[in-house]
């Protein structure tokens, strides 16, 4: 959906362009682009590198585990039904870590290795679990401490004050998460009264022959 969104903006601009006689700006614009992108990549790799790197320090130092484990109740709230020994449970503690410190490429991989551990525990493969829309909503609001990627963008755009933006931000993702957790359980409750759980199978009872 998104991509059909993108043609049509691209296909109107052009059409917009052409009718104007103006066909030469929408060429600038596309190389104007084209190097403004490559040039926040590059302003953008020296901060994600050094994030990353801090992380993996953090790792090692412990730091990580102890957040794991302030975190380890929360999981448990959000993800009643998934085992508590299950290895989905780390990587989404891991997932959760990295989206407080902002570091969203190192979130990615561990919320889709989180994805694939829960997938194994559904029984339908064809529709997302519980847990599955639970760990999506939280993934994308995420509480973020430290907004590392904005403000290395803000850096290379020679912001004033990078960092201006971290109160609002905290503020601002917040609201969002407990937005998230809020419609997550509503929708929860939702489910369970519209498809409620079915009630174990009883065994098979022993028939018994009498003979004559």
């Amino acid at each position: 959906m998104v991509n059909y969104i993108w043609l049509f903006f691209i296909v109107i601009g052009f059409i917009a362009a052409a009718a104007q006689g103006r066909i030469d700006i929408v060429t600038e614009a596309a190389f104007e682009g084209a190097k403004t992108g490559v040039t926040v990549c590059f302003g953008l790799i020296s901060v994600m590198v050094f994030w990353l790197g801090m992380m993996r320090v953090a790792e090692d130092g412990g730091l990580l585990k102890k957040i794991a484990a302030l975190l380890n109740p929360v999981v448990r709230f959000l993800f009643p039904d998934v085992p508590k020994d299950h290895p989905a449970i780390g990587y989404i503690m891991s997932n959760m870590s990295a989206n407080l410190l902002g570091l969203g490429n190192a979130a990615t991989p561990m919320g889709i290795k989180a994805m694939e551990e829960l997938q194994k525990l559904n029984p339908n493969k064809d529709t997302a679990t519980p847990a599955m829309c639970t760990l999506l909503a939280i993934n994308t609001s995420s509480i973020t401490l430290i907004p590392a990627t904005l403000i290395a963008i803000r850096m290379n755009f020679n912001s004033a004050n990078p960092a201006e933006i971290v109160g609002t931000t905290l503020i601002a993702t917040a609201i969002a998460t407990i937005v998230a957790i809020a419609a997550d359980r509503w929708f929860r409750i939702v489910r369970l009264r519209t498809h409620p759980p079915l009630p174990p199978a009883a065994p098979p009872s022993e028939s018994t022959h009498v003979k004559g």
